[in-house]
């Protein structure tokens, strides 16, 4: 199960599938952690989404962040996207192997009506 940041309390993510036990959660909990201290989100969703990807079952290696933050204020996407990647180099280096980032200003956030895009299909051997 996934589990989501808002205003600052964690709920379970009602879209992540059950795959992964609390205890297997390892890298996905670092990347909550590591992301709600830099960034202090008003919003933050780490996804595993490697139940959807030919890994092995438990894996931690596919990840979807949305991340929403006064922070982003006039940054562009990519200074948004490098200074996410800063924060998990040592993930990006050792455990993760895709990491589809989206990142909105409150104000942008709202304009999606509180939603990401959904994630594409697996196109390398999809289950």
């Amino acid at each position: 199960m996934g589990y989501a940041l808002r205003t600052s309390e964690w709920q379970p993510d009602p879209y992540q599938a059950n795959s992964n036990s609390e205890k297997n959660m390892k890298i996905q909990t670092t990347i909550q952690d590591k992301l709600n201290r830099h960034f202090k989100p008003e919003y933050l969703e780490v996804i595993n989404e490697s139940a959807s990807h030919n890994v092995p079952a438990g894996s931690e290696s596919h990840f979807k962040v949305i991340l929403v933050t006064a922070d982003f204020a006039s940054q562009m996407l990519i200074k948004r996207h490098r200074a996410i990647n800063a924060v998990l180099k040592d993930e990006l280096a050792n455990d993760i192997h895709a990491l589809a980032l989206h990142t909105y200003t409150p104000a942008e956030w709202q304009q999606h009506n509180v939603e990401a895009p959904k994630s594409p299909n697996c196109l390398g051997g999809a289950k």
